[in-house]
């Protein structure tokens, strides 16, 4: 059940993505930027169980954990509001884990997607079959694109959705967290 809605989500996002306006051409110069760039970015294929590791290991505040994928136009449309709550709140303990449903032979697909929106931290790429990767992150998760989940410093999920959110949405939700934090990690000074 999960697979077929994953599967039809996939599908209609592919086919919006399709539809939607042709790019620009690139120079070779911006082309060859553009792929030295995206081979920087780190991407790591990780199973759920590693990135819940990595969500409770995180050592900071609140920790904002995105499910996206290049081919879901809902997924980059919300990409520079949640990169704009990074930059605004990370310096509070914010940690932003990136999670890209892509099929692990377009890495470099979402590596040119992760550079173009300035990422520059580790992000993670699905391994795995994708039924056990959704129930293994959140049973509640039906596999729909974008899917957001926010942490507190024990590992302990205060909000999840599914669909695109605004910048105020993600805001909203982060900042609940992080005013109730009554005991914030200590921060490593290096």
């Amino acid at each position: 059940m999960y697979t077929t809605r994953l599967y039809i989500a996939s599908l209609l996002a592919l086919c919006l993505a399709c539809s939607g306006p042709s790019q620009k051409q690139n120079t070779p110069e911006q082309a060859a930027t553009k792929t030295i760039a995206a081979k920087s970015v780190n991407l790591v294929p990780a199973t759920a169980e590693e990135i819940l590791h990595a969500i409770k290991n995180a050592n900071t505040n609140v920790v904002l954990v995105n499910a996206w994928a290049t081919f879901c136009i809902p997924c980059r449309e919300e990409f520079p509001d949640m990169m704009r709550l990074y930059d605004t709140y990370k310096d509070r303990g914010l940690k932003l884990v990136l999670v890209s449903g892509d099929f692990e032979d377009q890495a470099p697909k979402a590596r040119q997607f992760l550079a173009k929106q300035g990422v520059d931290f580790v992000s993670y790429i699905k391994k795995g079959k994708d039924m056990a990767f959704i129930n293994g992150l959140d049973p509640r998760w039906s596999g729909a694109l974008p899917a957001t989940w926010v942490y507190d410093a024990k590992g302990q999920v205060h909000h999840f959705w599914e669909g695109k959110a605004t910048y105020e949405m993600f805001e909203q939700k982060v900042l609940d967290v992080l005013n109730n934090t009554a005991n914030p990690p200590s921060r490593d000074p290096s």
